[in-house]
Formats: structure tokens, sequence, C-alpha cells
């Protein structure tokens, strides 16, 4: 085995030790959230900087989930993630499938599914189809006006356009037709790029803010991030949590009631992450590369 020369141990030494930092950069905001978010009135009173609790304690976390805001608004994105995503992949797949077959129209149609990714309607064009639809303090305004992503359905198209012609053409030879081509051939060679492309999907419905704060009125279909933004930008802890929050009389910190808050919204994508991770790079790049 060849010894790597003394500018080559150099520059690996020089790209470790980055990557080191960088990960310290990336990881101290979430060790910082933790430790706040289980830390003592008196901890987090007598340090600016908190990155070990000397006494831990889950009073912030009892708090929120004692909320029955805020119980609501994790089952509420939850609901909307998982019937947003499956409406996502529904129509990109089907639309995308559909494109990668010789149809009429099929230059006019990709035109506008280019077009729409160039350029959007805005805000106030958008809020009023939404109002004249009724969907307006609905879920369903959340996941219908974003139905389609012009990219995903760009790269999906592209995806099925690389599937061997021959495959299909067996199918077709059986007595097949569209639909079961599409459910039986289709759709299993392509797991990678609708598992990539699930996770897309879900994480921007989980991250959604600003269409609630829209289209959503009652409280009571909130989502976790408008919760969020009512806790941590606007600073109404007591407000948005102890209206019906009976547990503790005297309520933690707000600022570990925000770490706590921050915490719970970000964990269920930490943890779906991970069993999608495999796919992700193999589906993105298969759609992207032709032949």
């Amino acid at each position: 085995m060849k010894q790597k020369s003394i500018a080559d141990r150099l520059f690996s030494g020089v790209n470790i030790s980055l990557l080191l930092v960088i990960s310290a950069v990336m990881l101290f905001p979430f060790v910082y959230l933790f430790s706040v978010s289980f830390s003592s009135f008196e901890d987090f009173l007598g340090s600016k900087l908190l990155l070990w609790p000397s006494k831990w304690t889950t009073d912030a976390y009892e708090y929120i989930w004692a909320s029955r805001t805020f119980r609501q608004a994790l089952l509420n994105t939850s609901l909307v993630t998982v019937l947003g995503t499956i409406v996502n992949l529904f129509f990109t797949a089907t639309m995308a499938y559909a494109l990668s077959r010789p149809i009429v129209g099929q230059r006019t149609v990709m035109f506008m599914v280019v077009f729409a990714l160039l350029f959007s309607a805005g805000m106030i064009p958008t809020y009023l189809v939404v109002q004249e639809t009724g969907l307006l303090n609905s879920i369903w305004s959340l996941i219908l006006p974003v139905a389609i992503a012009p990219f995903n359905l760009i790269v999906i198209r592209q995806f099925f356009m690389n599937i061997p012609s021959d495959m299909i053409e067996a199918g077709i030879v059986d007595g097949a037709n569209d639909l079961q081509i599409f459910g039986r051939i289709i759709l299993p060679l392509s797991k990678p790029a609708l598992a990539a492309f699930s996770l897309f999907y879900a994480v921007t419905h989980w991250n959604n803010y600003f269409a609630p704060i829209l289209y959503i009125n009652d409280p009571a279909k909130w989502t976790i991030q408008v919760v969020l933004r009512q806790i941590v930008v606007v600073g109404e802890t007591t407000g948005t949590l102890g209206g019906d929050n009976m547990f503790l009389e005297n309520p933690p910190p707000p600022e570990t009631i925000q770490m706590a808050a921050i915490l719970m919204a970000t964990l269920p994508i930490l943890i779906v992450y991970p069993f999608l991770q495999k796919h992700f790079a193999k589906g993105v790049m298969l759609g992207a590369v032709k032949g």
C-alpha cells in the first residue's frame, strides 16, 4: 500500500479539521436547544451559555403537552403532512407518467408546467382562488393549491422516461392497459424516486407556516408551525398554551418552553429522515440523468 505524502496528509488533516468545525457549528444550536429545554429555572437564570444543565427537569415538556392547543396543532400538522404527501405523490406521479408517454398536446402541457415553474400567480390571486373554491379555514387549503410541484413533476417525468421501453411494450403485449402498466411496472421500479420526493413533500408540508396563517382562522385548526410562531416570534407563551393548561400553577420560563416546543416540532422529521435517506440520493440522481 502506497504511503501518503506529507502534502496529502496535510490536506486530509485540514479537510477533517474543517469538517469537524462545520459539524460543531451545526450541532451547537441543537445542543443548546436540548439543554435549555431540560434546564431548571435556576440553571437558566445563572448561565448565559447553557450546554449541560446541572439539574434536569421536564417541566417545559409537561407544560406544552398539557396544552390542548399544542397537541391539536401537532395532530393537525401530522394530518396535513400525511394527506398532503399522498395527494402530492398521486397527482405528480400520474401526471408525470402521462407526460412521459406520447400523447396529444404533450408540448402544450409541458409548456404550462415550465411556465408554472418560472412564474407564480402571487399571494393575492392565490388567496382569491382559495376563497372562491370554499377552501378557507380548511386543511385542504394547505394541500390542494400545492398538489403538484412543477420541478418535482419534471424530474419524475424524466425518471419515467428512463425506464426501458421494452418493459412497457412487454406489458402491452400481455394485454395490460395504461393503469395496469403504471401500477404493476412503473410504480415498483420508481420506489427510490418516489421515496425521495415523498420526503421533499413531507418536509414542505411540515414546515409550512405562511399558508396556515393566510388561510386558517380557527385556532383549533392551527398547525404546529403557527403555534411555534405565536410562541417564539410573537412571544405569546402563556397566552397560546396557557389558556387550557392547568398542569402547572407556576409555568416554566418562557425560554425553556420555546426550546421544548421547537424540539418537539423538529423531532418527527428527524426521526423519519433516516428511513428514507438510503433512497434520497439514488432517487434524485436517477431522475436527473438521462440514458
